[in-house]
């Protein structure tokens, strides 16, 4: 099975983490279905080219987080049981970590509390419309 995660060691993020990052966005949007098994450690590894224990940390990252779990010579698998609040839990983290390295943007711009809350309501009517009153 070929791997549909990638790795930027240029990125300053270290690799675990964006690993970890790439299973929950994975999951919040369905590409990684509850069952699904993950390419094993040492597959992965030899796929990105990268050292086997960070991507054993990652697993247990996510078998901590209750994101995936570990059968022993099975594999990791994305959590069958309450999947659904496993998905919404990841989909929020996904989403607060979107908005935080936006606002983080922005406030290195030098925007003040107030410019940034206007800006982002004028986002939010944009792709978020008030339905009109009938």
């Amino acid at each position: 099975m070929p791997s549909v995660f990638t790795v930027d060691p240029r990125s300053g993020v270290p690799i675990y983490l964006q690993l970890i990052e790439q299973v929950k966005r994975s999951v919040a949007v369905g590409a990684l279905a509850p069952g699904e098994q993950l390419p094993t450690v040492k597959q992965l590894a030899l796929d990105l080219t990268i050292n086997p224990n960070t991507v054993a940390r990652a697993y247990r990252d996510l078998e901590r987080a209750d994101v995936i779990e570990t059968a022993p010579g099975r594999g990791s698998f994305i959590r069958a049981d309450g999947a659904q609040s496993v998905a919404s839990q990841t989909r929020d983290d996904v989403a607060i970590d979107t908005l935080s390295h936006a606002i983080r943007e922005v406030k290195s711009l030098g925007l003040s509390r107030s410019d940034v809350a206007a800006l982002v309501q004028e986002t939010l009517e944009r792709w978020f419309p008030k339905e009109e009153a009938n």
